[in-house]
């Protein structure tokens, strides 16, 4: 008699997709939420740009992708060889 142990792979609560698409659209919820409530929220900003509708999710969303595009433009610079410490 052979005894087979099959290991159980844990897994987490994000790795059903249902759960992923949940939590998206409570994202999508929330950015919503916000904006919307930028409607009512008062503006003194010394710029007339700041006094538009969504004018720091914009800001916001277009630092996050500078953000990403200079991370990828490092890693260009960075990246060094798989064998680089064994030579």
């Amino acid at each position: 008699m052979s005894h087979e142990h099959k290991t159980e792979e844990k897994k987490y609560w994000l790795d059903e997709s249902r759960n992923v698409d949940r939590l998206l659209y409570a994202f999508y919820a929330v950015c919503a939420l916000l904006v919307v409530l930028d409607i009512f929220v008062p503006k003194h900003g010394p710029f007339a740009a700041e006094h538009y509708l969504g004018f720091y999710s914009v800001v916001g969303f277009v630092a996050c992708a500078g953000i990403i595009w200079g991370a990828k433009q490092l890693r260009r610079i960075l990246m060094r060889p798989e064998d680089y410490y064994d030579r």
